[in-house]
């Protein structure tokens, strides 16, 4: 039985943002691959999809609920409002 994260996301200051996500992902020990538009955090949990964040546009992200990333990409993706704005409901 699985848990998904889904969201829906509006990056206004978009360089910002990966200048961020680059110092959280270093001192979490996460990989970190950005692209123009969309970057992708790879944890380090067993069981756990990569998530990946768009400029604007909707995701989702199976966690399972494997802990401490569940709650490492729910506290990143409302970070994002600090950023532009984020819309995050789970099943």
């Amino acid at each position: 039985m699985g848990h998904t994260v889904y969201y829906l996301t509006k990056i206004d200051r978009w360089q910002e943002f990966r200048v961020f996500l680059e110092r959280v992902c270093g001192g979490l020990g996460f990989r970190l691959v950005e692209g123009e538009d969309t970057v992708i955090i790879f944890p380090e949990c067993r069981g756990v999809e990569p998530l990946e964040i768009k400029k604007r546009g909707r995701g989702f992200v199976k966690t399972n609920l494997v802990e401490p990333c569940h709650s490492i990409y729910l506290l990143i993706l409302h970070s994002v409002s600090s950023f532009g704005s984020v819309e995050l409901w789970e099943d």
